[in-house]
């Protein structure tokens, strides 16, 4: 399993956008801190389908194949 290989499923990419998304959305809008820019993690690791901290543990939220 390569660093940026494609290891996160499409529920789970679908959540770390929306987390992502809201979390810059309520620290736009002043309603959390400057950390409600960290949701910038999840949004990005999300639309890249790949999350540098599930390769580095061997984990990975995709559907196995041929299984």
């Amino acid at each position: 399993m390569g660093f940026l290989s494609n290891n996160v499923g499409a529920a789970d990419r679908t959540l770390r956008i929306g987390v992502g998304a809201l979390l810059i959305l309520l620290a736009g809008m002043g309603y959390v801190g400057w950390w409600g820019y960290l949701g910038l993690i999840p949004l990005l690791t999300g639309a890249m389908g790949s999350c540098p901290l599930y390769s580095l543990f061997g984990f990975s939220s995709c559907p196995r194949s041929g299984h």
